[in-house]
């Protein structure tokens, strides 16, 4: 992962300057782009992966 820009370029096309509009891009493509890779999975916070117990759909109430 990058590191943060300091001047305020978009973090995906790292060319084009931010709009408020779609801070911190610089357009709607670019937001989607994020987005996609958040989606994707490609954005990971490192550390152990969480337990998530198994639960019987009997139990939900």
């Amino acid at each position: 992962m990058k590191a943060a820009n300091n001047n305020n370029l978009c973090p995906i096309c790292e060319t084009n300057p931010a709009l408020p509009d779609h801070h911190p891009f610089c357009s709607a493509r670019c937001a989607d782009v994020d987005l996609g890779r958040w989606l994707k999975g490609n954005y990971v916070i490192p550390g152990d992966k969480a337990e998530v117990p198994e639960s019987d759909p009997d139990d939900a109430f």
